[in-house]
């Protein structure tokens, strides 16, 4: 099936949103249980502890459970403050929070700490900037807040526009007033439909289905089956596996029955642009191991250049740290959302 389809439902009683592009399944959003860590992008009311030295940075009180800000200069303990979650937490570890707060929406983010208005870059046409920066100005007057303007605004009306750049100001406004001293969350993450359409904006959806057929509809429970295996085929008789260990996740590359001298780098290029959804795809981050097919050292430098336009596509900051003395591949990813089997655990679906 050509086209984008957005497809909003629920999974075991939790929200969903499954993105399918020509067929094929590009992004996976599912709430997590309500008992785990607060998501990124929840802001929280904190209290410091005592800086730990040598750790860069201070325990923070969160309403339950701990954060850990990577900053301790001009705090005292016992000061309260407020923190957005910026990451997944690895299990057992403080929840990663920082004072740099981003009050996001479809088209518009309001950065308290850094002033100014920038629009995005995917934004070229000189009118439509233009028009973009005049609504900009006019909602922002007086403020002292800087904005964002996001690749979604192109397309929309100057309304829209105009609420959205007004709804993040007040809810910055109010959050930056707070004067309570207690921990307490302020502003709770958004939940899967609510990430659909804040953020999956291109490809534009040509299809929104929303209601309880819609994932039966698209086809989305038997992708989310193919998930759960590590095997991700890839083209020819190629395959990877993807497997999370405690420590990393590791991941395997074979030619299957080709035997070509290419056949090797074929493999090797198909994984590294298929990698990057396999993982967004699992929940999966931190650090990857990859154990790429034989192929000569001579054609390391295409690979690279592949993994590099591969990752750069995708949203998680993710650093190529290269090749190994045994010749695996390493690179670390953010972890940006809970692993999709911890997410499915004991969930009928």
């Amino acid at each position: 099936m050509k086209g984008t389809v957005t497809a909003l439902g629920a999974i075991g009683g939790r929200r969903a949103a499954a993105l399918i592009v020509d067929g094929t399944l590009e992004d996976l959003l599912v709430d997590p249980p309500e008992d785990a860590p607060p998501a990124p992008g929840a802001i929280l009311r904190a209290v410091a502890g005592r800086p730990m030295k040598g750790m860069g940075g201070v325990f923070v009180e969160l309403p339950e459970g701990r954060g850990f800000l990577r900053q301790s200069k001009g705090l005292r303990p016992g000061q309260a403050l407020t923190v957005q979650v910026a990451a997944r937490p690895e299990p057992g570890k403080a929840v990663p929070v920082t004072t740099r707060l981003l009050f996001k929406s479809r088209h518009a983010i309001v950065t308290p700490d850094a002033p100014g208005l920038n629009i995005a870059r995917s934004i070229t046409d000189p009118e439509t900037r233009a028009a973009l920066a005049a609504i900009a100005e006019a909602a922002m007057a007086g403020s002292a807040h800087g904005l964002i303007l996001r690749s979604a605004a192109a397309l929309a009306g100057a309304g829209a526009v105009r609420d959205d750049i007004t709804a993040m100001r007040a809810l910055a406004d109010a959050v930056l007033a707070d004067a309570a001293a207690e921990p307490a969350l302020l502003v709770a993450a958004p939940d899967a439909h609510e990430l659909a359409w804040r953020d999956w904006t291109d490809p534009w959806p040509d299809i929104v289905a929303d209601g309880p057929d819609a994932f039966a509809a698209h086809g989305v429970p038997e992708r989310i089956e193919a998930l759960t295996r590590a095997q991700v085929p890839l083209p020819g008789s190629a395959s990877m596996f993807v497997e999370p260990t405690h420590a990393m996740v590791a991941v395997d590359v074979n030619t299957g029955g080709d035997g070509s001298p290419a056949a090797g780098l074929k493999a090797n290029i198909a994984a590294a642009r298929a990698l990057p959804r396999a993982l967004r795809l699992r929940g999966l981050g931190g650090q990857v191991t990859i154990d790429f097919a034989p192929m000569p050292k001579k054609d390391r430098q295409p690979l690279e250049q592949a993994l590099g336009a591969a990752f750069r596509r995708d949203g998680p900051e993710t650093t190529l740290a290269g090749w190994t003395p045994l010749g695996s591949f390493e690179l670390q990813r953010k972890r940006d959302r809970m692993p999709l089997s911890q997410v499915l655990a004991g969930l009928t679906w």
